[in-house]
């Protein structure tokens, strides 16, 4: 019955939303066609942070300002021009054989050696090991298809040479829409990608086409296993091969072959049409007609029979970007009279299509999603809260859930991490790759909070559909997550209480070990523990009695002079420039996890003040500030959350297509996109118990914000 009440409420939210935010009682429903369109961004030149990108969760293609990427080398330094899918992976060869277990150091932090992955200051073959799991497996650049443009005498059009740029991102329908002039000829190309495909079609309509000026090229780059770039070398040709090995009047396929990974690109065409091998990875199609459409399809097996056509694709893209759009949450804030609110929306507009295209694939998204490599092009397990909670707070919680069964993949290796370290249960490793092998890390190691992840958004999908189905799927994983967090707290005899230790915690500028008991993690502890017992209970088991001991007996926030400290042991919090730059966490204490008894309000009022005046907010991250919104909502202070958001920082900046910038290596950062619908969403439809409408905007007249849908947070 309590679970019945509770979804009734959560349903009773959703569905007055609306009504709450006007104080009306026939609230008109939001045109939501409106909202989106009016946020479509739009591009008029070549400019390296403003290219655009289609895609569907597993496949992204982001664009230059001709519509295809035909220019990539002025956006290397930007947002790249990718073509990334989720199952695009490659390994250097490995030729000396490295192991895993290769890369293990023992550290003693409660008495017992417990070995970690990590990396080795020491030149050697440990050192060598570590390098080659960090960089292997790393994300492919599956190929650039842009156009061969070229003038009168054949000389190659530069990008100055291209004029009366109008390009748009018509979001309602998921399509590119972009026109230009080149010599005098216009140019109108339209491009979109499948929902279920990592196919992109392609429409093309000029004069230049049937004078020979304008072709598709088709050119395929060799990894670089960089850290964070385009993954994109030109010079090893030798290395890889591209072959036709089919071909008729309107389609042909081309095999990759990289080492030991094989993928295929098909395309098909209507009209006439000629494929000639320019160089090698190097192909150009010559259409005839001045109207020209084209499919591409990237497979990791050979393709089986034709594809979609590229009307279809257009049109497929078009239902689904439509169906999106009118599902789900959405927040209009044309009736504020606030001068930020047009900025916040547009940021939310576009941050929700951007987590839709990058983030909710097959696995965990990397940090760039499918535009660039950053990590070598892995996923981080800690982000994926900040990338997919919102879409259950949207009502989307369907798109969470597609990244959820790698778990289920990955839970074999992490089981055996726990094990190695003497822990119970499952310890979800940080950062890693579709098989789950755990990159080595001189800090990712140590980090523990991406291990109550799982359980959080495990129970907002069951908050979405409170099934005995949901219960089985996850239950198993929920368990055994619990377990190692259950297994991980150390028992301080002499002081009777839990202590966390041994960790880098979600502030990464402390050490494991000297770190003991930071408050982000202890409330996390409390808050996961205090779920995986719901979850026994509504299975029909009994309540752990020693997880009950656990959550009882966790240690209380450190505090001093009624500040909260970094951890027990920073002492220094408020001199120390390590304990003041960085994620601010303990924010997340109070904000990400609901009130509980380890908190005091008073004591995080006193702690976000002094941050907000005092943080050394030059070296945070675009999480930040939404972590900052919602801890300030929580505290009743919409001033400070709304300022939040919009805190002029630069790692708070949204360009024009919506990626949030951090600096000239991340240039993309999703979980800032992420974590600002996450906020949004809680200020708006707030959390459990909360009583207050819009609870995180202020009532001062001016955020007339109205929504629909959303979801109140835990």
């Amino acid at each position: 019955m309590n679970n019945y009440r509770k979804m009734k409420k959560w349903t009773f939210a959703c569905l007055t939303g609306l009504l709450i935010a006007c104080g009306t009682e026939k609230p008109a429903k939001i045109d939501r066609q409106a909202l989106v369109e009016r946020n479509n961004p739009k591009v008029t030149e070549f400019e390296e942070l403003s290219s655009l990108s289609a895609g569907n969760g597993n496949f992204a293609y982001t664009v230059d300002a001709t519509g295809l990427q035909t220019f990539p080398e002025l956006y290397s330094a930007g947002v790249p021009l990718g073509t990334q899918s989720q199952w695009g992976w490659h390994s250097f060869p490995n030729p000396e054989n490295f192991k895993p277990e290769e890369t293990l150091k023992n550290y003693n932090f409660r008495g017992k050696e417990e070995p970690y992955a990590v990396q080795f200051n020491e030149p050697g073959r440990q050192q060598d090991a570590a390098n080659y799991y960090r960089i292997n497996p790393h994300r492919l650049h599956l190929g650039y298809v842009g156009l061969e443009l070229t003038s009168p005498t054949g000389d190659k059009i530069k990008a100055e040479e291209i004029g009366n740029i109008c390009q748009t991102l018509d979001l309602w329908n998921g399509t590119i829409i972009s026109r230009y002039e080149v010599g005098g000829d216009s140019v109108s190309a339209s491009t979109s990608v499948h929902p279920d495909y990592d196919q992109l079609s392609v429409s093309l309509n000029s004069a230049l086409i049937g004078k020979g000026q304008m072709k598709v090229n088709f050119r395929f780059p060799y990894p670089t296993g960089n850290h964070a770039d385009d993954a994109t070398d030109w010079s090893v040709p030798q290395k890889h091969s591209t072959e036709v090995i089919l071909q008729d009047d309107h389609s042909f396929v081309l095999k990759r072959t990289l080492d030991t990974t094989v993928y295929y690109m098909s395309v098909t065409y209507e009209g006439g049409a000629s494929l000639s091998e320019k160089e090698a990875h190097y192909f150009v199609l010559s259409p005839v007609n001045d109207q020209f459409s084209f499919t591409c399809e990237f497979l990791d097996k050979a393709p089986e029979g034709s594809g979609q056509t590229s009307q279809q694709v257009f049109e497929a893209s078009s239902r689904y970007w439509q169906s999106f759009w009118q599902r789900g949450g959405a927040i209009d804030f044309s009736g504020c009279t606030d001068e930020r609110a047009s900025e916040l929306e547009r940021r939310v507009i576009l941050s929700q299509h951007l987590m839709a295209i990058q983030s909710a694939g097959m696995y965990p998204p990397q940090e760039t999603g499918l535009t660039y490599n950053s990590w070598f092009g892995k996923f981080h397990l800690e982000m994926h809260w900040w990338h997919a909670v919102h879409f259950a707070l949207w009502n989307r919680a369907d798109l969470l859930e597609r990244s959820m069964d790698w778990y289920a993949t990955a839970y074999p290796v992490a089981k055996s991490i726990a094990e190695r370290q003497g822990f119970k249960g499952a310890r979800w490793m940080k950062m890693t790759d579709p098989s789950g092998t755990e990159a080595p890390s001189k800090v990712g190691s140590f980090l523990i909070w991406q291990q109550p992840h799982f359980i959080y958004m495990a129970e907002l999908i069951y908050r979405s559909n409170p099934t005995a189905e949901v219960l089985e799927k996850y239950g198993f994983l929920v368990e055994e997550t619990a377990e190692f967090m259950a297994s991980f707290a150390t028992y301080d005899e002499l002081e009777g209480r839990y202590v966390l230790k041994g960790i880098i915690p979600a502030q990464e500028t402390l050490r494991a070990s000297e770190t003991i008991n930071p408050p982000f993690e202890l409330s996390y502890w409390h808050y996961a523990m205090s779920v995986a017992q719901q979850w026994r209970e509504r299975a029909g088991q009994k309540r752990k009695p020693q997880w009950d001991e656990l959550i009882d007996k966790l240690s209380p926030l450190a505090y001093l002079d009624g500040l909260y400290l970094a951890s027990e042991d920073a002492t220094d919090t408020y001199k120390d420039i390590r304990f003041t730059s960085d994620h601010p966490a303990v924010l997340g204490a109070l904000g990400m996890m609901p009130q509980c008894k380890l908190v005091r309000p008073d004591y995080m009022q006193n702690t976000l003040d002094w941050i907000w005046d005092n943080w050394n907010w030059g070296k945070t991250w675009g999480w930040d500030y939404p972590m900052t919104a919602m801890s300030a909502a929580r505290l009743g202070d919409p001033e400070k959350a709304v300022g939040a958001l919009l805190m002029d920082k630069r790692t708070n900046t949204y360009l024009v297509n919506g990626h949030n910038y951090q600096d000239s290596r991340l240039r993309v950062y999703l979980p800032g996109n992420g974590g600002l619908l996450t906020a949004v969403a809680m200020m708006c439809a707030g959390w459990d118990g909360n009583e207050t409408p819009n609870p995180g905007f202020p009532k001062n007249g001016k955020w007339n914000v109205v929504w629909e849908d959303l979801v109140p947070m835990p």
